[in-house]
C-alpha cells in the first residue's frame, strides 16, 4: 500500500479508523516556517463532526509534533504529526470480518490483502484517516497564506440544495475561514442541513458538490504532460474518500457550448497579463494562468446507512443481509470540506517549491 505523495514537498500518511493513532510525516518544507499549533487546531475542528447532522463518534484529535519543530519553527528535517484515536467501539464491526458493507471498501480490501486487513470501520480506507491529512495540510496553507494564495472551498449543492457560486473570490473564501457548514448563501445552510436530516430520520444518507477557488497563484505552475495542475490535483483529491468526480472550470458543460463562449479573453491590466471571463478554472494547456483556480468536486452519499441491504458472507460465500451498526453520519460533504483545503495546500507547495526552490515559502 503506498501512502505517500509530493515530489519536492511529500505527505506520507498512515494509520486505522480503530487503530492506536493516526500518522503524517510532511517532508521536504524549507527550515524557518512558522508552525502555528492554532491554526491546526483550528483547520481539524472543521473536519470534525458537529451536532446530528455529523457522527456521534467525537474524537478529541489532540495533536503531538514530534519531530521536524523546533522553537514554533520549521527545522526543515521532516515535520512528524500523531493523533491518537481515543473514542473507538470496535465491537460495533465483528460481523464486517465476513459481511461486506455495499458502497465501502470492505469487499475490495478483502480481495487485496487476502483478509490481513483492519476491517474495524473501514481500516485504512476511513474517513478518519484524514485528521491526519488536515494537521500536515494546515502547515502547508498556511504557508501559502504567508506568500498571498489563498484558498476556500464552500458547499454548492447538498441534498439538492444549492449554494451561490463564488463571486468576489477574495472576499468570498475569506467570509469562509470561520464557517463549519461552509456556504456563501446562509440561507441556502439551514436548507441543506434540513436536507441531511430528512435523511437521517429515514436511515439514509445525502451527498454533495464542494467548489474550491484559490487565489494569488503566480501564472507557470504545472508540468505538462504528465504532471499539469489539473493531474496532479486530481490524482490527490480523489484520494479523498467519498470523492467520485472532479472538474475544473465550466467542466463538463462546455461540452455543450462553443468555443466563442468558452475561450477566455486576454487583457494587460496595469502592465500585467489578465484572463478575463474565464472559463478553463484558471489552468491553459495544465499551466496555471495567473486567474483564480477553481475546480468542483462531487462527494458520495455516506455508504454505510441504517437501511437493511444486501450483501454477502465472503467466509460462506452464501446471499445475505445486513443493518449497519455503529456511528455514521448521514452526511460527509461539510467535512470533506476541511480535507479539500489541506489537499489542495499540500498539492500547490509542492508545485511551488518544484518551480521555485524550496525556499519560496520564506
Amino acid at each position: 500500500m503506498k501512502s505517500s505523495f509530493g515530489q519536492s514537498v511529500n505527505i506520507c500518511i498512515t494509520g486505522e479508523s480503530h487503530g492506536e493513532a493516526l500518522v503524517a510525516v510532511l517532508s521536504g518544507l524549507t527550515p524557518g516556517i512558522k508552525i502555528d499549533r492554532e491554526y491546526i487546531r483550528h483547520c481539524l475542528s472543521q473536519r470534525a463532526p458537529v451536532g446530528n447532522i455529523s457522527t456521534p463518534r467525537h474524537e478529541a484529535d489532540e495533536f503531538e509534533i514530534l519531530s521536524g519543530v523546533f522553537e514554533g519553527m520549521s527545522t526543515g528535517t521532516p515535520i512528524t504529526i500523531l493523533i491518537r484515536n481515543t473514542n473507538t467501539k470496535s465491537k460495533d464491526y465483528s460481523e464486517m470480518a465476513v459481511t461486506p458493507r455495499p458502497g465501502h471498501a470492505d469487499f475490495t480490501a478483502e480481495a487485496k490483502y487476502h483478509g490481513f486487513q483492519d476491517y474495524r470501520g473501514g481500516g485504512h480506507f476511513s474517513g478518519r484517516i484524514t485528521a491526519s491529512l488536515v494537521a500536515a495540510g494546515a502547515i502547508a496553507r498556511l504557508a501559502l497564506k504567508n506568500k498571498g494564495i489563498e484558498i476556500g472551498t464552500h458547499i454548492s449543492k447538498c441534498g439538492g440544495v444549492a449554494d451561490r457560486e463564488f463571486q468576489n473570490v477574495s472576499e468570498d473564501i475569506k467570509s469562509l475561514e470561520n464557517k463549519y457548514f461552509a456556504v456563501l448563501d446562509d440561507e441556502s445552510s439551514q436548507k441543506m442541513q434540513e436536507r441531511i436530516l430528512e435523511a437521517s430520520q429515514q436511515g439514509d444518507s445525502v451527498g454533495g458538490i464542494l467548489e474550491t477557488a484559490v487565489c494569488g497563484l503566480p501564472a507557470g505552475l504545472g508540468e505538462p504532460w504528465f504532471d499539469s495542475m489539473e493531474s496532479v490535483l486530481s490524482h490527490m483529491l480523489f484520494s479523498i474518500p467519498g470523492v467520485k468526480g472532479v472538474e475544473f472550470g465550466a467542466g463538463f458543460s462546455v461540452a455543450d457550448m462553443r468555443g466563442s463562449e468558452v475561450n477566455g479573453s486576454l487583457c494587460v491590466n496595469n502592465g500585467k497579463i489578465t484572463p478575463v471571463n474565464d472559463l478553463s478554472g484558471g489552468v491553459n494547456g495544465g499551466i496555471t494562468n495567473g486567474d483564480a483556480l477553481k475546480f468542483r468536486l462531487a462527494v458520495r452519499p455516506t455508504p454505510t446507512i441504517f437501511k437493511e441491504q444486501n450483501t454477502v458472507d465472503m467466509k460462506k460465500l452464501e446471499n445475505k443481509t445486513l443493518s449497519a451498526k455503529g456511528r455514521h453520519d448521514p452526511a460527509i460533504v461539510h467535512r470533506v470540506r476541511a480535507v479539500v483545503d489541506a489537499a489542495t495546500a499540500l498539492v500547490l507547495c509542492d508545485m511551488m517549491a518544484q518551480r521555485f526552490g524550496t525556499d519560496w515559502a520564506l
